[in-house]
């Protein structure tokens, strides 16, 4: 039967698996678990073992298998191959020959048999296999060439429970019998090693993959096939990964141009190199260029003051579409700075499409993980669901060095068993290692999302338990942030855009920064928390670019809440003449253009919280921007109890204390006020203690101590309300200025939440 060829989903590959389709699998007469032949193009060979296919595959006529055997068959995507019932023998014996750089003491046969267990193997061939933990097997945590040497009976058999598996005493490098391999041979990378971003791979795939295979389709459409392909995105997103994958399964001929080597200081001499490249993918077309970092080597002509860079830049046109033609020769670039870029090299006819590679959403995310620990044995209660959702803003390197750092973790906890001295490492000691979840956890407090490394700030972790009171408060956010993230769908039937921006404004201490924490955290959206002031600088133009990169940042890592604290000092009331050489009216101009301009916030929302809310430009107030506006007011007895029960929640009471009492008598303390009450009570208790008892009996006594209504009444003397009625008034006349201004808004949103 002929089927055609598909990619395996990143978590089975590597085990010698083909899915195929359940119509196929009952006309060949096939189970799972049984074996196959696959034969491909000029006689390429290769046997696995069959599993039911994927649900999205039934009835297409499709097979999965991973590189490896897409390799030995001599096929690729979407080739059609031949696949026949396989008659395969058990193996009495193999014999395995280990790389020489592999030093391992005692019996390691059984933990090969494990893992290659069920495997159909052939003498000659190498097999990627996994020691257990990435780290300890010497190739940077990937897996291990295993070679077979020899095969009882002969032929392809398959390894099992009985199997018995020699060790080689020569070198897997001896028995290949293969000269040393060339620096610029094909990378070893395939498709079901990239993780979280297929349509990005269906992208390239079509520009390159496409006119290299089949010339023909373009030439009937009288049309020239692409030539260049632009990836970018931010650092570590799977932009060289990308390229090395393509450049291996399409078997062409692969080469490297970091900018900086090429550069020299003898004139022309630079030029050349870059000819040079050129001239020999010519010759062994069909071939790829890659330039990695390309805004090092072709900058912005005008922009830079270097003669070598232009010269370089002038010399990469002319190559890319110069005079001559380049034949079967496909150049792609890759950066994270892509506006750097010499415009010249971004139209038609060079770089013909430009891909931006993002940063991963929570499935990218999981694909990912699933790929760093395929060959990792990781306990069973490990969830990687779990950790993919509490990952925003980890792009693929960042989730990579997790599942290394966990690795290493658990390699810490066995380090004491381990004699590092010797020349080999016990194989019982391999044989025991396992990432446990306590290893995740630790690796996940040391590792930042790079993405966001500058302006990341962890999640807080307050919930809408840590605030007491402030019901309607909570209920606005609640409509204006979570809803449109957690029912998109409503706000589409009813043709509703989501909130550009809150403003929660309100006396001081009243709680305004705790909401904007909890909203964050309930959310679960990446959070970029800016100070006012951090943004201004002294030279023109930086304040506006600090803005800037803040909001592309949250564009690129969204779901973002963009968290401005104090904004009455960045975004004052234009025209007051102020002597700041006019850098606050431009940052408002940018925070202006920002949220409401030609770029669209696609799930990123603007909390801002002041004071002083009579000083901002009123501009930033209208709807589309800061288009809701949240009182939190002075809180009022029945939230006063709860805030006290709050800060009094784990701290041991008298029972002469009484919260009700206590929220009477505290009229005017604002949410801060009572934490500082609630805080000196407890000093209170804790000082009469301390002074009552020798230093040798505290620790005999300690439970014994209570906060009891004396320490209350003392502490509310040293601890006053901050908010008298001249400010609550003044506040209260400021919201029914904005509810004035609000009613249209407050109509549209009641129909949201009959609908909800």
């Amino acid at each position: 039967m002929k089927l055609t060829v598909k990619p395996l989903k990143q978590k089975d590959a590597g085990r010698g698996l083909a899915a195929i389709d359940r119509a196929a699998m009952d006309e060949l007469d096939l189970e799972n678990g049984d074996y196959i032949v696959l034969e491909g193009r000029q006689g390429g060979r290769a046997v696995a073992r069959v599993w039911p296919g994927y649900p999205e595959d039934t009835g297409e006529g499709v097979i999965r298998i991973d590189g490896r055997l897409r390799q030995e068959a001599d096929v690729g995507i979407d080739d059609t191959i031949g696949v026949e019932k396989a008659d395969v023998k058990p193996a009495k014996s193999i014999t395995v020959a280990l790389p020489q750089n592999l030093r391992i003491r005692g019996n390691i046969g059984p933990h090969v048999r494990n893992k290659l267990s069920g495997q159909a193997i052939t003498k000659g061939q190498t097999v990627p296999f996994s020691l257990g933990l990435g780290p300890i097997s010497n190739v940077g945590g990937q897996k291990i060439p295993l070679k077979v040497a020899d095969t009882d009976p002969e032929g392809t058999v398959v390894v099992t429970d009985q199997t018995e598996i020699e060790i080689s005493e020569k070198p897997a490098e001896q028995i290949a019998g293969e000269a040393p391999e060339d620096d610029r041979e094909t990378p070893s990378v395939t498709y079901e090693d990239i993780g979280g971003l297929d349509d990005e791979l269906e992208q390239v795939r079509e520009m390159i993959e496409l006119p290299m295979r089949h010339p023909e389709l373009f030439q009937q459409l009288g049309i020239e096939p692409p030539k260049g392909v632009l990836l970018h995105g931010p650092p570590g997103t799977g932009k060289t990964l990308m390229a090395r994958a393509v450049a291996n399964e399409i078997d062409a001929y692969f080469t490297t141009i970091s900018g900086p080597e090429i550069m020299s200081k003898f004139y022309g001499e630079s030029e050349e190199q870059l000819r040079e490249i050129f001239d020999e993918a010519e010759e062994n077309a069909p071939a790829i260029v890659f330039i990695d970092e390309i805004d090092s080597i072709a900058p912005k002509r005008d922009d830079t003051s270097g003669d070598v860079e232009r010269r370089v830049v002038a010399q990469l046109l002319s190559l890319m579409d110069g005079l001559d033609q380049r034949g079967d020769v496909i150049v792609i670039g890759a950066t994270n700075r892509v506006d750097a870029i010499d415009p010249a090299l971004r139209r038609g006819g060079r770089f013909d499409r430009e891909i931006e590679i993002g940063v991963p959403d929570k499935n990218g995310r999981k694909e990912i993980l699933q790929v760093h620990t395929r060959g990792m044995p990781l306990e069973e209660d490990i969830d990687l669901d779990r950790y993919a959702e509490n990952t925003h803003g980890f792009v693929g390197a960042d989730l990579e060095q997790l599942t290394k750092e966990s690795a290493m973790n658990a390699l810490r906890r066995i380090r004491p068993e381990i004699d590092l001295e010797a020349d080999s490492i016990d194989a019982e000691v391999l044989e025991a290692m396992s990432v446990t979840e306590g290893d995740f956890k630790e690796a996940l407090k040391g590792i930042e999302p790079s993405a966001l490394r500058e302006v990341f700030v962890e999640v807080p972790d307050v919930t809408w338990d840590s605030v007491g009171g402030l019901e309607g408060t909570k209920e606005r956010l609640r409509e204006t942030i979570q809803w449109p993230l957690e029912y998109p769908e409503v706000f589409e039937q009813m043709d509703m855009q989501a909130a550009k921006g809150v403003l929660m404004y309100g006396p001081p201490g009243t709680g305004k920064t705790l909401l904007a924490k909890a909203v964050a955290n309930e959310s679960q959206s990446n959070f970029i928390s800016i100070k006012g002031p951090e943004l201004l600088n002294k030279y023109v133009g930086e304040s506006e670019k600090g803005v800037r990169e803040v909001f592309e940042k949250a564009r690129a890592n969204a779901p973002t809440i963009v968290f401005f604290d104090e904004i009455d000092s960045i975004a004052g009331e234009r025209g007051q003449g102020t002597t700041d050489s006019g850098v606050g009216e431009r940052v408002v101009s940018q925070l202006l253009t920002e949220l409401d301009g030609l770029e669209s916030l696609e799930d990123v929302v603007v909390i801002a919280t002041t004071n002083r809310p009579d000083l901002i430009d009123a501009a930033l107030l209208r709807p589309g921007r800061l288009d809701r506006h949240v009182h939190v007011p002075v809180p009022d007895e029945a939230a006063r109890r709860k805030i006290l029960e709050v800060h009094t929640r784990n701290k041991p009471l008298a029972d002469d204390v009484d919260l009700d009492e206590l929220a009477e008598e505290t009229d005017g303390y604002v949410g801060a006020d009572i934490e500082a009450l609630a805080r000196e009570a407890a000093m209170a208790a804790s000082r009469e203690f301390i002074n009552s008892v020798a230093p040798e009996e505290v620790d005999d006594s300690v439970g014994n101590v209570r906060i009891g209504r004396e320490h209350f009444e003392a502490a509310m003397d040293e601890v006053g309300p901050s908010v008298d009625e001249e400010t609550r008034e003044r506040y209260e006349k400021i919201e029914e200025r904005f509810d004035h201004r609000e009613s249209e808004i407050s109509d549209e949103q009641e129909v949201g939440r009959t609908f909800h």
